[in-house]
Parts: structure tokens; sequence; C-alpha cells
């Protein structure tokens, strides 16, 4: 007889050895010894997808569908046959970036976006409680009806058991024990836990033997081989209908649904994120996981049928649940050891989900949904914290706990529900919604962070709707109304039949509407909206990234201080850590000490990707942005980055209409480079006038102070007159050299603006003051034009006058020499004030009334050439005036002079508009 005393032992000692497989694991690792380079012990690992719904769960669908437990294994089958070419590309793009999970490799290709992040985690986690409490339920039911051996008693359904007294509570919390001890000891999470992925292929030998045993017990120790056995099958009532294909048994679209479903979940569970890409050593050890991951599958369903009918054969029905049957079928003969290895198979089966699927879990708890809103939150000045890597292993430990209570509550709550199959699958339809942003991310260029947000919202909403909901409503937390007429009694939106749709599965029902919300989403919202610079470079760099992946950090501009950056990483991996890394790197780089390294593209790269490695990619980018002073990319880098993608779409078999876009493309590329072209010719013309601008006023700066040097004895009246000429030129040339400082900060942003109530009459009336001077030397008559009274306007007094300077200045300079006129306008419009400058100049030509704006450009006429001056003045002037809310403009005909006009709206920043009256 089998004690609890005894069973509990065994477990214990079972889990011993995983400890110390898992320790031996990660000594090796420490030494630089990797026990995990192995191709085989990869593949072994990859199956941690056989959990105990396919050691027990895989017999209870054939007892209930016969075949139709095969959709499940034939799904992963075939998607290995496209490892090479998908699994690759993913663990490609995860080595580049450093990703950390599925959240963080979505997150990374939109952008590298917060909100994205958070959005797949919260998917993930909501998705996977319910595959976490299958492992329980399955674990603490062999546990029960272990206790009752040599009989097969089955553990009484709906029976109420205390919380302390339920093995499921102890088999959370000693798998949690065991995930915190190998799962977190290392706080760069794209560091391989090898330990414990060494722990998990030897599992899957346990789980795959205990199999194999207890089908090699059933088919040649109760019968005489598979032709004994089916022969004495084919009596039992059901034994046609299990072996069809389709009929009561399932239909042909059930099939094709979970063949699709799985081939999705091999990729986007988790823990096969996990396993299969983060954990990866070397992407060439994929040649045998193609073939050996498959044969593992084929190996360990071999026997389903067998077994299956076996305990359809041997128990009453109704007496045993089909889960059970490879462990009670060994309980029933006596098979005391047998029975203990079945029980330690399955206790294998589930450990190994738990433990990877709960570290994938918290990495994405920590990186997309805690540390953005920590790292956001203001009060808790995490910015002059000196080492956050504690906080960051807390709260992944924290994080492990909680997904564990978390399992145990869905088990205690909905564990009776549901078959272990029906729960699996529940889980499966949700991490499938994944498989459009980020098949799409790595395969379509024109995916953007707006479609994948939107299909994914859609297709989770759909799912939530359609088979969520559903198993709450089985699970009594809803009223059955809801399945059964639908919300507030509306047919059209029962959930297991939406708009109508019914004869499919509800598994079926909900991946057909989610998932069509999700692609259509995914796609429409990506086509009608437009990718900013950062998205199309990172489009560029997923979905090429084996033609482009040595490139990541040139597709960065800015500067930054080593010091700070340096200090930054070292918050969230430790000082010490940071320190050695920076160290590495820069003697890689040749360089004497991390202070000696030059804070250029790689560097910054380089920092992103070991902060990524702690936080994620999306944290990592907000974090560095605060110590690094990013540049928007230049047009060569756009156009490189844009030729790139063009030269790979023209290697690739696209329709003709995408032929036509890439033409298309291609002329907007020309059209750039000319205008680029056309920019760089304007500021060489620029520099050219500058420089000559500058030299005038140096040259008699000069010429004349070497008269007063060389000649001390010089009159008194001769010196005066040469001081004044010296400090006229030294303020010219300080005016030219503060303009184009001046613009150089208004463009970049940089400009300092006092805005207050102005009264834009006194701005006219001391402009017109203080260009009186220059008026009367130059004989140029001055009128006035102004309303007694006007609205006073929210701007800033002192750039409104140099607007006003500018333009009178340019009236004077290019008025009718003889008899120069001078115009200025004041009028009052129902939404702003206009200001117009006229003169009586020779005008100014339809084609060069905007090109007067453009910073590079000055406009003459033949006779004089190009006028004095840098030509900022009008560029200077448009920027103030349009950063006011107005804008300035021109209008001229040759020969009858210009107006320059400019408005300024009457509407303060908070809506009101200025009265009327003010002085």
């Amino acid at each position: 007889m089998l004690l609890g005393g005894v069973i509990l032992l065994i477990s214990f000692a079972y889990l011993g050895v995983l400890f110390a497989i898992a320790y031996y694991g990660d000594k090796r690792a420490d030494s630089g010894r990797s026990i995990i380079a192995n191709p085989t012990i990869y593949a072994l690992s990859m199956a941690v997808y056989a959990t105990s719904w396919t050691f027990y769960g895989s017999v209870g669908r054939a007892a209930a569908n016969g075949v139709g437990f095969l959709p499940i294994y034939l799904g992963p089958t075939l998607m290995a046959a496209l490892f090479w070419l998908v699994l690759r590309k993913m663990i490609r793009i995860s080595k580049v970036h450093r990703i950390t999970s599925i959240a963080d490799f979505i997150a990374a290709r939109y952008g590298k976006s917060s909100l994205l992040g958070g959005l797949v985690t919260v998917i993930a986690v909501v998705g996977i409680i319910p595959y976490i409490a299958l492992q329980l339920k399955a674990v603490s039911t062999s546990f029960l009806i272990l206790l009752q051996y040599p009989a097969v008693v089955m553990p009484a359904k709906g029976q109420a058991v205390g919380i302390l007294a339920d093995t499921a509570l102890y088999v959370a919390l000693l798998l949690g024990a065991f995930t915190l001890l190998f799962g977190t000891r290392h706080l760069d999470a794209t560091e391989r836990h090898e330990g414990m992925v060494a722990a998990i292929a030897f599992e899957s030998v346990v789980k795959l033997c205990a199999f194999l045993a207890v089908g090699l017990f059933v088919t040649f120790g109760l019968y005489d081989g598979f032709a004994d056995l089916f022969a004495r099958a084919a009596q039992l009532p059901q034994a046609e209908q299990l072996l069809r294909l389709s009929g009561s048994a399932g239909s042909y679209g059930s099939w094709a649904s979970l063949v699709f479903l799985s081939m999705l979940s091999i990729l986007f569970l988790p823990r096969q994120f996990q396993i299969s890409v983060v954990e990866n050593v070397n992407e060439n050890h994929l040649t045998k996981a193609i073939w050996l991951f498959p044969a593992y599958l084929l190996a360990i369903n071999i026997f389903v049928l067998p077994i299956t009918f076996a305990g359809l054969m041997h128990f009453p029905p109704g007496l045993v649940d089909a889960d059970t049957f490879v462990l009670t079928l060994p309980m029933a003969h006596g098979r005391e050891a047998l029975t203990l290895l079945v029980f330690i198979g399955g206790l294998s089966a589930a450990t190994g989900m738990v433990i990877v699927e709960t570290i994938a879990l918290s990495t994405m708890i920590c990186n997309d949904l805690v540390m953005p809103v920590l790292l956001r939150w203001k009060a808790l000045a995490l910015s002059k914290q000196r080492d956050l890597s504690g906080l960051l292993l807390a709260i992944r430990r924290g994080a492990i706990v909680l997904l564990m209570m978390l399992g145990y509550v869905y088990y205690r709550a909905a564990g009776e529900a549901y078959a272990l199959v029906s729960i699996g699958l529940v889980s499966f339809a949700a991490v499938a919604q994944f498989a459009p942003a980020l098949l799409g991310g790595m395969y379509w260029k024109q995916g953007t962070h707006a479609g994948a947000l939107t299909g994914l919202t859609a297709g989770f909403a759909l799912w939530a709707y359609t088979l969520l909901l559903p198993s709450f409503a089985k699970s009594d937390w809803l009223p059955i109304s809801f399945i059964e007429q639908g919300p507030f009694g509306i047919a059209l939106l029962k959930p297991t039949a939406l708009f109508g749709l019914a004869g499919l599965d509800d598994i079926s029902h909900a991946l057909f509407w989610s998932m069509l919300a999700n692609v259509g989403g995914y796609v429409a919202v990506s086509l009608l909206g437009r990718q900013s610079i950062r998205d199309h470079a990172q489009a560029l760099l997923f979905v090429d990234v084996f033609k482009v992946a040595g490139r990541g950090s040139s597709l960065w501009r800015g500067s930054a201080s080593i010091e700070e950056v340096i200090t930054l990483v070292g918050r969230f991996i430790g000082p010490e850590r940071a320190e050695a890394d920076f160290a590495d790197y820069a003697q890689r780089r040749g360089r004497k000490s991390a202070r000696d390294l030059v804070p250029d593209a790689d560097l910054v790269h380089f920092a992103q990707n070991l902060l990524a490695g702690a936080i994620g990619a999306a944290s990592a980018r907000v974090m560095l942005a605060s110590v690094v002073q990013e540049e928007p990319l230049s047009m060569d880098e756009v156009l490189d980055i844009l030729d790139e993608a063009s030269q790979v779409m023209a290697y690739s078999r696209q329709v003709e209409q995408q032929a036509r876009e890439l033409q298309a493309a291609s002329a907007e590329l020309r059209a750039a480079n000319a205008r680029l072209q056309e920019l760089d010719r304007m500021k060489d013309d620029f520099i050219s006038t500058v420089t000559h601008e500058l030299r005038t006023p140096l040259t008699s700066i000069r010429a004349f102070s070497e008269i007063l040097h060389n000649d001390p004895r010089l009159e008194l009246e001769k010196r005066r007159q040469f001081i004044a000429i010296i400090v006229r030129e030294s303020e010219r040339l300080t005016r030219m050299i503060n303009q184009v400082l001046d613009l150089a900060k208004l463009e970049a942003g940089q400009a300092e603006w006092h805005p207050a109530e102005v009264d834009l009459k006194e701005v006219i009336e001391d402009a017109a003051s203080t260009t009186s001077q220059l008026l009367e030397e130059q004989r140029v008559e001055l009128q006035l034009d102004l309303p007694a009274e006007v609205p006073r306007v929210h701007a800033d007094r002192d750039r409104l006058l140099q607007v006003m300077l500018n333009l009178l200045s340019n009236a004077a300079k290019f008025c009718d020499r003889a008899a120069g006129r001078v115009a200025i306008r004041l009028q009052v419009l129902p939404q702003a004030l206009q200001v117009d400058v006229v003169d009586n100049g020779a005008g100014i030509a339809g084609a060069d009334q905007d090109t007067i704006f453009e910073k590079f450009r000055q406009v003459g006429d033949t006779l004089t050439g190009k006028p004095q001056g840098t030509g900022l003045g009008l560029p200077i002037s448009r920027q103030i005036v349009e950063h006011f809310g107005g804008r300035l403009w021109v209008a001229s005909t040759p020969g009858a002079g210009s107006t320059f006009s400019f408005t300024v709206p009457r509407e303060r920043p908070g809506g009101e508009v200025a009265a009327e009256g003010a002085a």
C-alpha cells in the first residue's frame, strides 16, 4: 500500500534531483562551461510544450473525441518544418535587440512602445492563469487518487476542501519556491537560466519514459500487442465513432482550427518563447530540433489510443475520469512502481510548464507593467537611487508568487468546470492573439504601432467575450443565461453563436471572431495610418534582420555623457557590473578605460541593450532618453533606410501594385534628394554671404584700429570719427552674429520667450522711434496709420519689436532711393491684429515671394546684386510670428512696391479673446 508519506518522500526526492541538476547547470555556466550548449538538450527543453495536459489530458480528449486529440500535436509538427524560416528569425532578432520576452519583442518592433508591451503582458497573464491552474489540478488530482492505492477511487467533485488541507496549495508553494531559487538568480532576463533549462530537459525525458512505460505495460502487458488491443476495442459501442475524423467526434473545421491554434501556440506561448528564443544558445541547434522535437511528440502520443481503449474497456462508464487512465490503469493492476513512475512523470510535466511559464510572465510583468509605471512615478524618485537591481529582483519574485496564487485561486474557483484539455485550449486561443502583430512585424514593413494596438485590443476583447466569459458562466460566476440567451436576451450577441454564427465548437467559434477582428484591425489601421521614422527604422531592423542586423546603432544620432550613461545603467544592473561591462566594451574598442570612450551611437546602442536585458526594450528607451540628447534622423539617414528597404523589396516577389508603389516611393525619394541638394547649395550661399558680411565690418574695424595704433598723435576730432566708425561696425558685427545665434536657438526650440499682455501700438511706435535716425539718413519718409485704441495681445514684447525692426529696416533698404516712403498700418480684425509695412521700392517678383522667407536665401536685383545683410531677418521674423499663432507674408507687384504683413491672434492661451479698448 502506498502511504501519503511515501508519496511525498518520493516527490521531494525527485524535486531534489531537479534542484541538483539545476544547481550543477548554473555552476557550470558560472565557470564558462555551458551544460545546455547542446542541440539535443535544446530540443528536449522545447518539449516543455508537453504538459500535464499532454500526459493526462490527451487520453481524456481521446476518450471523448477519439483521434481528435491529434491536432494539438500535428500543429507543432507542421510548424517545426518552418522553424528555420520563422523561429530562427525570431531568435536572431531577439539576440540582436536583447529581447527578454514576447511582450518585449512586440513592443520593440513597434517603436519600443510601453503601452503595447503592457497590453501583451495583460493578455498573456489573463490567458495563462487557467493553464497554470490546469497543472495544479492535474498534480493535486493524481496525488489524491494515489492516496487511495490500491483502490481506484476518484476524488469527489464539488466536495469542499479546506485551503490548508488542499494539496494543490502546497504544490503551488513548492513550485513557486523552486522557480524563485533558479529562475530569478540573474537580473538580466536575457541571461540564460542554464540550470533551469537542464532540469526542464531532464523532466522531458522522465515524462516521456513514464508515458512510454504505461503504454508498453498496457499494450504488451495487459494485451498481446496493438492488433489484439484494437481488435478487442472494436467491440466497444463508440469505437467506430472515436476512430473517425468527422461526425459527432469532431468536424474537419474543428480539426483545422485546432491544428492552426497549436501551430501558433508552439511559438507564442510565453514558456515556448522563453525556452525556444530567450534560452537559445545557438540558432544552429534548430537543425536538430526540427526533427527531434516532432519525434518526441510522436513518441509521447503513440500509446494514447491504446491507453484510452484499455481504460474504456477496463472501467465501467462514468466510474473513472478518462483524464486519469494513465495513472489508474497501473493502479488497478497493482503495479506500485509503475504507478509511482507515472505520478512522477505527471509531476514532471506540470512542474516544467509552471516553472518556465511563471519565469516568462514575471519578466513581462516586471519589465512591461510594473517598471514603466514606477519609472514615471515622480514621487518615488527612482532616478535618484544608486542601485535598483534589488528592486527589480523583488518585483520578479513577487510576480512569481502572485502568479502561483492566482493559478491556485482559479483552480479553486473553476477547476471542476472543465476537463484538462478544455482549459488548455482557452489559453491557446489567448496567446494566438499575438500572431498577427508578431508575425506581421517580422515580415511586413508597413505594420504600424497603431495597427498592432488595434488588432491586439480587438482580438483580446473578442476572445474574452466568446471564450473567457462563457467559461465563467459555466463555473457559475455569471448567470448561465449569458450563454443560452445572450446578454440582455439579445440572441445575436450570444457569446457562443455571435451574430448568428452557429454550428462551430466553442474554440473554433472564438478563434474565428477574435482572429478576424485582430488581423482586420491590424492590417486596416496600418494601411490607413502613417509610420513614424522610429516605426519605420524598427520595421527595417526586424524584417531585414539578416541583412541589417549589424547596423542597429547607426540609426541613432545625438549626444551623451559617458558618466551619466554608466551611472544610469548601473542603477538597474548594479554599479559594479555596469563598470565591468563598460570596461570590457572599452577594451574591445581599443580604449584604456570606459571614461575614454566616445559617447557615440555604438555606445548608446550598447547601453540600451544592457538596460533592455534588465527592464525591457521599451523602458530602456525611456530611461536612456533621460540622459541622452537624441537628434532626429537626418535626410541622408532616412534616405539610407528607405534605399535599403527599396533594394530588399526589389528582390522580393511582389504583386504589380506593390511595384507601382515602389516606383512612386522612388520618385518621392528623388524629389527629396533634389531638395536636399538644393538646401546644401543654399547653405553654401549662406556661408558665403555671412563670410562676406562679417569680413566687411572686420576690415573697417581693423583698418581704423591700425590708424589709431600707428599714429598716437592723431588729432582729437579724427580720433573721435574713427572710434565712432569702429563702434558702429562692431555693433553691425554683433547684430549679424546675434541673428545667426537667434535663428539656431529658434530652430532648436531653445529660444527664451517672455509672453505677457502687449500693446502692439506701443511696439510699433517704439520701432519707428528706434529707426528714425536710419530713415532720416536714407531720406525715407515714414507714415503711421494707427487706431486710437487697440486690444492687447498675449505675446513677447521684445520679439514683436524685433519683427518690426526687421521689417522697417528692410523697407528702408529697398524703397525708392530718390523719394523713399514707408507706411505702417495697424488694423483690428475680429480674431487678430494685422500690421502692414508698405514701401515704394522696386517690388518683388512672384517667383521670389516665397524664397525670401527661406533662411539661406537673399533676393537682390541685377543692378545691386545681393543686398547687405545675412538674409536671416525675414526667416527669424516668420518663426517668431508663427510661434504666437500668427502668420507673416508679402504682397508685391514688380515696380509698385511691397507690403509685408503679419497677424497676431487676439485669443489668449486659455481661449479668452482680448477685450476692446486697451489703450
